[in-house]
């Protein structure tokens, strides 16, 4: 099985002091999504954001999400940047988003140096209502890459679109954690053996889903706490 560092701190802090070359950067950074004022952002925690009112789970909040629009673009852009600058030639970004911030992911990523290549609809089938509205079951993975893509050999054809809800009950183990399946997908954008970055590490998810699929794992996480957690999950996997 592959190895795995997980390093706990800031990520554009930490990332600035790294030099090991990576083969895919794969991250759910904080949205930044929310309220639609100044006033809004500061007052509504990740979890008013994020979490239903009736959820019975007391899983931490995080920091990190109260940017406006101009902040977030500009701080994803220094964090892209350095991701840029450890990815090999022909390694991939995967950056997830929503609706709300998929334009300023997809400026951040061009800015930082990545070539956009698409848009991967993540499809929720448990998912949030709207009154008198659309529910909203969709997010969103922006690609990127440095140069041309990686041509793996044997050839492989991943899914344009992902399916899969959040976990539920004991299996949940982060506010925005997202379904191990759908990360078993993504890290395939790796060649086999190869070094998966992920700057938001959160829970784990992403490192799980290298372990699991046959590629190493090197990870940020700011919160102390939840790093904790992702480092069970990744001694377990291993």
């Amino acid at each position: 099985m592959p190895d795995w560092t997980l390093h706990t701190g800031d990520a554009l802090t930490l990332l600035t002091g790294l030099d090991t070359p990576v083969d895919a950067v794969i991250c759910d950074p904080p949205y930044n999504s929310g309220g639609t004022s100044n006033a809004a952002r500061r007052s509504q925690s990740a979890r008013d954001k994020y979490v239903n009112g009736d959820a019975q789970h007391a899983l931490p909040d995080f920091d990190g999400d109260t940017r406006d629009q101009r902040g977030y673009t500009h701080w994803m852009t220094l964090v892209l940047a350095e991701t840029y600058r450890l990815a090999r030639p022909g390694a991939s970004a995967l950056i997830f988003t929503d609706w709300a911030q998929l334009p300023a992911t997809s400026d951040a990523m061009q800015a930082a140096g990545w070539i956009w290549r698409g848009i991967i609809p993540w499809h929720k089938p448990i998912s949030r209502p709207v009154k008198d509205g659309f529910r909203r079951e969709c997010e969103y993975v922006l690609w990127g890459t440095r140069g041309e893509p990686l041509r793996h050999a044997p050839t492989i054809y991943l899914p344009g679109l992902l399916t899969g809800s959040q976990p539920r009950g004991a299996n949940r183990q982060h506010i925005t954690q997202k379904p191990l399946p759908v990360m078993r997908q993504l890290v395939q954008i790796a060649p086999p053996g190869g070094l998966v970055l992920d700057p938001f590490t959160g829970s784990g998810t992403t490192g799980e889903a290298a372990l699991h699929e046959g590629r190493a794992f090197l990870g940020i996480e700011q919160s102390p706490g939840i790093a904790a957690t992702a480092r069970a999950r990744l001694a377990e996997a291993v």
